[in-house]
């Protein structure tokens, strides 16, 4: 059985799910290094903000890929193992994304 998140605070993933997350940040990363060519070449201001929300899009498409897969193992197994505490740090975490 797959390890899920533990006592140390952390997390193996699939093989799948990892190459996932790492394909997402990459692409992130290209588009934030694109603003920045984009900045230094003094492109109109609009052209960057509308990459910019681009950028907030993707990050956003990110934390809910992982959200989901969190809540699918590590939320999901320490519900199981009686440790309420998580159902705590999830209502923190939410409360935080959310601001």
């Amino acid at each position: 059985m797959e390890k899920k998140c533990d006592c140390h605070k952390i997390k193996h993933r699939s093989e799948e799910e990892y190459r996932s997350l790492i394909n997402r940040l990459n692409r992130i990363e290209g588009q934030v290094r694109g603003i920045r060519k984009m900045v230094e070449s003094d492109t109109y201001c609009t052209d960057i903000l509308t990459q910019v929300s681009a950028i907030h899009a993707a990050l956003n498409a990110f934390n809910r890929e992982l959200l989901a897969n969190h809540i699918r193992t590590c939320v999901a197994e320490d519900i199981r193992n009686g440790n309420d505490e998580t159902i705590e740090e999830l209502v923190s975490t939410l409360q935080k994304l959310m601001k």
